[in-house]
Formats: structure tokens, C-alpha cells, sequence
């Protein structure tokens, strides 16, 4: 096969007497060099879309791009690799969130380091499968050996295992699953009688994915207790003592308690050794979502804000996030590796029971997933090749950021701040003086900077108010982007104000009724 695509002539196979065109396509010694040429031709077109985009997104709306996609026969191939990159570049690449733009500042996508893509390339190439150690081989002990040292970096003890996930929702629902059948094996009735009596225990700031994997794990709907936070958006201990003995004197059972360190909003840490605390006190698993502030493990200077999460049971963490990889990269670590047997299941076919028995390092034994990709590898090669340092040193200079838009914002009478972020985020609204249009006004600014692709921000709530909201996760970006996108932010906000404050106070003519703005 050519690199433009076209296969040699088809010729019958010697051994099945079929043409060969089709198995021109397979990835084998025989078609090493178009491979080569054609992901050479990949990345140069990837490398140049970067190296040339000016903004990190294009304000595509689903309405104007979607008709390209349906337009797409993919029961007529192009046959052509140069004309199928063309087309990427119409329906992917050109209108393509690009996360290593200094003026993406919306949700928690980091831009990722190169060795992390070279690991990428490896693995999806030789597309070893992480289930069984005769599909992956030195990939299942190079995982064993990143667990490990994540252990290690969280203070887990000797026993500690864990294994690689898609990504923190499925960490925290694995955790849910065990500390659920810990939960259930402790007391000696029927599953059906004590499930609808489990209840998990979370901060009112903490993530989704805790209702999610309740729901999934067949527990009452009202098995989510959030635990109030304080202003500074971090769990109130006081609040967490008094739900756990609520709950026993209601004859209900905490099955666990879900500490953050790092929520999604307001990248706060809830205070860890008091929930341990209580946590072993009353016997309850303590589950710590580090999904974001995982990146505290190596950094040179903060390491501290994490002090109390080796007293965890499991633990969640997302490189994808704060280690700088590629989705996905994501980990959840337990104490205790005999907790990891409530995933595990044997199949005569996969993993029979004498494997474990002759000591073969099964991963399928310990995931919620069979098939799985070999995402250990990008970790692998950014420690081998950056080292822990390096990494923690640019989750440093986020954080630093932070800290300066924080004080930027505090300063600027245009804007209120929440709360300041023991990480990198930083959530604020525009503050108009018709204090009854901020709500609107920071909607529409959000809408319009999507809009013009010149920068992206996050959107959520804070007590029912619409708030805007930065996720630095780029050291790129600077004070100045920053300072930047907030003149962006206020230019579109007070647009919007001028116009419906002249639409409110205009009288119609006689007879007339008012026509409702739209501001363009």
C-alpha cells in the first residue's frame, strides 16, 4: 500500500486464496513503512494546527457543524489517507477545543507533556489489552509498579493495591462498590434488608459521581447525605459528626464517608485528618476523591495540603488532570488489597482460578472493566522521562496563577470572588450595579466568549447565582490572559446590561406594548 492509499494490486493470499487489498490496511511487518509515512502525515498535520491556532475554540455551534458530520457517506470510504486527514480537518480539527491555548480557562482538561504522547503512540499501536497478563505482559508489571508507587506517594501502608480506571467516576463508583460490601459482610442480615439502610456521606461541594454510583450500586434514593461546608467551601466536621450520629440513631448504616481534596467548583481539600478521624472513630470507610488534587503528590511545595489522605481506605486520583496526560489516565487505590477481591470474578476462558493460584498477575481480577488499554504507559514515560519533579514543579505554577487571579479579581470592583482555591480554581461573576441582571449578564457573557472562540470560561452556581468560573491548569497561561479575558468577560456582560437596562426604561409609543430585548 502507497501512502496516498491506494493497495497493491490484490493478489490471492498463499494460504487462503483470498485477495490481499484488505489486509494491506493491517498494522503488521509488511506494512511497517505505511504506517510510519501515514502517522508521520497525522502528526505533522496536528503539529501544524497547533503551532497556528490563535484562540481555543472556533464558537462552532452544534447547529452549523453537525450537518457536515450527517453529510459524511461512511459506507463510501475515500480510499485516499491524504483525503480522509482533508476531511478530519472539517469535521474535527478545525473546530477543535484545543486545551494547550492559554485562554482555555473552562473545566479541568490539562494540556498534556509530550513524553505522555510518545507513551500514547506505543500503546496504541501494540494495543496490549490490561486484563490478563498473557495479553499485556511487562504492561501489566509496569501498572502494578505505578500503583505501587502512587501507594507509596499517598502514605497507603504495605498492603496497599489499586489498579487503573477510565477516569474518577469510575474510581469513586468502584470504591462505593467495596466499601458497600465491606459494609454488608459486617453485619449479619440479608443484603435486602440492609441495603436500603446504607447511606454514603459527602460534601454538599463534592462530585456527581457519588449520587451516580449510589443509584448504579442499587441503594436507596435517599442514600446521598451531603454534609454541610463552610464559606470556605470545604466539609464542616462538626456537620459530618453530627449526620453519622443521626444515622445511627436512626438505625441506618454510613457505609462510607467521600472526603475531596480538590472539589470541582472551588478546588478546595476538606480537612482530612479530622474526617479520619471521625471516620475511625465510628468505624465508617473514608473514601478520598483526590481526582483533582492528586497533583499535590509531587509537588515541591504544597505536598502538606494532602496531609491525612494516607489515612484513607481508597483513594481516587486523575493524571488526566493534574499529572498532564491524555485522557484517559486515572487510578483508584485501596489500603487493603484483600478489598479488591469484591471485583473479581474467574472465567474458565480468561482468568480460571488456578491462575491466581499459580501467582499470575491478573488485572481483570481487581477492574470493573475486562478489555482495557494500556494508559499506564503515559505515566510511565512521563516519570522516565520528566521525572515527579518536573511534573510538580508546572502543577506549582498553576497554582501560583491562581493565586494571582484571585488577587487580580479581589481587586477589580467589576467582579466578586467565592472563596480563594487551595488549587487552581477561581469562581467570580461580573457584578453589575442593576444587581438584578447578574444572573443574566454572566450567562450571556459565558455564551458570547464561547461565541467568539477568543477565550472559554465555566459556568456554575453558588447558592442559586450564576457565577462564572477559571480552571487554570496551564502553565502557559499568563497574569496578563488572564487580566485579558476578564476585560472580554466585562465588555460582553456590560453590553448586555447597557441594552436591557435601555430596553426596561424606554416608554413605547401610544398604545404600543414593550418588545422584549435580545441582545446580538
Amino acid at each position: 500500500m502507497t501512502f496516498q492509499g491506494h493497495p497493491a494490486e490484490a493478489a490471492p493470499s498463499p494460504t487462503s486464496g483470498r485477495p490481499t487489498a484488505a489486509r494491506a490496511h493491517l498494522f503488521h511487518q509488511g506494512t511497517v513503512d505505511s504506517y510510519r509515512h501515514l502517522l508521520a502525515a497525522a502528526v505533522d498535520r496536528v503539529a501544524h494546527r497547533v503551532a497556528d491556532v490563535d484562540r481555543p475554540f472556533s464558537g462552532v455551534t452544534p447547529a452549523r457543524l453537525a450537518p457536515e458530520v450527517d453529510r459524511v457517506d461512511l459506507d463510501r470510504p475515500l480510499t485516499d489517507p491524504a483525503a480522509a486527514l482533508d476531511e478530519l480537518e472539517s469535521v474535527y480539527l478545525r473546530d477543535a477545543v484545543w486545551f494547550h491555548h492559554p485562554r482555555y480557562l473552562a473545566h479541568l482538561n490539562c494540556p498534556v507533556v509530550i513524553p505522555a504522547l510518545l507513551g500514547e503512540a506505543v500503546l496504541s499501536a501494540v494495543n496490549s489489552s490490561l486484563d490478563t497478563w498473557d495479553q499485556s505482559a511487562g504492561g501489566t508489571l509496569i501498572e502494578r509498579r505505578l500503583i505501587n508507587w502512587t501507594a507509596d506517594r499517598i502514605g497507603l501502608g504495605p498492603t496497599a493495591d489499586g489498579v487503573f480506571t477510565s477516569g474518577g467516576t469510575q474510581s469513586n463508583l468502584q470504591a462505593m462498590l467495596l466499601a458497600r460490601e465491606e459494609a454488608l459482610a459486617a453485619v449479619a442480615r440479608p443484603r435486602e434488608d440492609l441495603l436500603p439502610r446504607l447511606r454514603i456521606l459527602t460534601s454538599e461541594a463534592g462530585h456527581f459521581s457519588v449520587q451516580k454510583s449510589a443509584k448504579l450500586l442499587g441503594l436507596a434514593r435517599t442514600a446521598v447525605i451531603p454534609v454541610e461546608a463552610g464559606p470556605d467551601r470545604r466539609m464542616r466536621t462538626a456537620a459530618l459528626a453530627h449526620e453519622i450520629a443521626r444515622c445511627r440513631r436512626d438505625g441506618l448504616i454510613v457505609m462510607a464517608v467521600v472526603a475531596t481534596a480538590g472539589t470541582t467548583d472551588f478546588g478546595t481539600i476538606d480537612p482530612l485528618p479530622a474526617i479520619a478521624d471521625l471516620c475511625r472513630a465510628a468505624g465508617v470507610w473514608l473514601h478520598v476523591d483526590a481526582a483533582y488534587g492528586c497533583g499535590l503528590l509531587v509537588s515541591p511545595t504544597r505536598r502538606h495540603l494532602l496531609a491525612g489522605i494516607e489515612q484513607a481506605d481508597s483513594v481516587t486520583v486523575d493524571y488526566h488532570k493534574s499529572f498532564f496526560q491524555p485522557v484517559s489516565s486515572s487510578a483508584l487505590l485501596v489500603r487493603d488489597r484483600a478489598v479488591l477481591r469484591h471485583a473479581t470474578y474467574h472465567a474458565d476462558y480468561l482468568n480460571p482460578e488456578r491462575m491466581a493460584e499459580q501467582h499470575i498477575p491478573n488485572q481483570v481480577d481487581k477492574s470493573l472493566q475486562t478489555t482495557r488499554r494500556f494508559d499506564a504507559l503515559k505515566l510511565w514515560l512521563t516519570l522516565r522521562i520528566m521525572g515527579p519533579d518536573t511534573v510538580g514543579t508546572l502543577f506549582d505554577e498553576v497554582l501560583d496563577l491562581a493565586a494571582d487571579a484571585w488577587r487580580l479579581l479581589t481587586a477589580d470592583p467589576r467582579f466578586e470572588v467565592v472563596t480563594r482555591s487551595q488549587l487552581s480554581t477561581v469562581v467570580f461573576r461580573y457584578l453589575p450595579t442593576e444587581h438584578h441582571l447578574a444572573d443574566d449578564a454572566n450567562l450571556y457573557a459565558r455564551e458570547a466568549l464561547a461565541a467568539s472562540g477568543a477565550a472559554l470560561v465555566a459556568g456554575t452556581k453558588v447558592d442559586g447565582a450564576h457565577y462564572l468560573k477559571f480552571t487554570l491548569l496551564n502553565p502557559e497561561t499568563t497574569v496578563d490572559d488572564i487580566a485579558h479575558v476578564l476585560d472580554l468577560v466585562a465588555d460582553h456582560a456590560s453590553r448586555y446590561v447597557r441594552t436591557k437596562t435601555a430596553a426596561e426604561t424606554a416608554v413605547p409609543p401610544a398604545g404600543v406594548a414593550a418588545q422584549p430585548c435580545h441582545v446580538g
